[in-house]
């Protein structure tokens, strides 16, 4: 098993994260924001979705961004394919506590009560092995092609239905690119840019057709990465127009972008399998 990462390896400093992040004055903030914002979230377009800025109580964000660790510094998971170039990690008990922290607390009962509200939906349960989430980094030249996510997290049984993004980008510069980016359904345009600096959190509702990513390549300079926390929320079943069979990451193709490379093996095979068989699996899924 792998040791756990000491105080020494990373700097880390003792602080009091977690306190901040249930103080009554951040819980009384996430409130009203969710009760002032759930119908600009709703209308927001392509899909729902929103953002806000100073988003983390300072102390917390300041500590969490503190002691992010560097590529070096974790065995990350490494995505190098022409879909995606970033590095990630999901084991959250092995991290910081200051960061620890934050990701404890992104499942937390507040943090599920201001999503219910915000977004309306209903029964959300939070993820307690951080499939996909936790810790995201992105190196000089990478990217994530435009994509809707996984929608069916087959180890709980559940339906994929919030992503929330909280950026640990300080000084990050217009021309370093990252964008988080949001496109219509036709894939002609993205229509809404998101530039992922320092607090800033970003949360929006997931279906088979929630196409978003970041696909130009990062310009930032060769010493800086593209920071980020990553939650991902589900409910036991969906509404009817959103139920899709059951998927893995759907990569699109963007205007002046590369095909995306498909998942071959996995089409064969639903190919070849009888329709009474796929049938049978999805309602044992549901």
């Amino acid at each position: 098993m792998q040791e756990l990462l000491s105080s020494e390896g990373l700097g880390i400093q003792g602080g009091t994260a977690m306190q901040e992040l249930l103080s009554s004055e951040f819980l009384g903030k996430l409130e009203t924001l969710a009760k002032e914002k759930a119908e600009e979230y709703k209308n927001n377009k392509p899909f729902p979705h929103i953002y806000f800025d100073n988003f983390l109580p300072v102390e917390a964000a300041e500590a969490a961004i503190r002691d992010f660790p560097e590529p070096k510094q974790l065995a990350w998971s490494e995505f190098n394919n022409p879909n995606e170039r970033k590095l990630a990690y999901d084991v959250v008990e092995r991290l910081p506590g200051t960061v620890r922290d934050v990701l404890y607390f992104l499942n937390s009962r507040p943090m599920i009560e201001f999503l219910e509200v915000l977004t309306g939906i209903k029964g959300v349960i939070p993820d307690p092995y951080y499939v996909g989430g936790g810790l995201h980094q992105i190196k000089r030249g990478g990217k994530l092609g435009v994509h809707a996510d996984f929608n069916f997290h087959t180890k709980l049984n559940l339906d994929r239905r919030i992503n929330v993004l909280v950026y640990m980008n300080k000084d990050w510069k217009e021309e370093y690119g990252g964008h988080f980016e949001l496109w219509n359904q036709d894939m002609s345009r993205a229509e809404q840019k998101i530039l992922p600096v320092f607090n800033r959190c970003a949360i929006f509702s997931t279906t088979s057709t929630s196409y978003h990513g970041h696909p130009t390549p990062l310009s930032c300079p060769p010493e800086r990465t593209r920071k980020s926390i990553a939650t991902y929320y589900y409910s036991n079943g969906r509404p009817e127009e959103e139920v899709h069979e059951t998927h893995s990451t759907l990569f699109q193709q963007s205007p002046g972008s590369a095909r995306p490379v498909r998942d071959t093996v996995g089409k064969v095979v639903h190919a070849i399998t009888p329709p009474i068989i796929l049938n049978a699996v999805k309602k044992m899924h549901r």
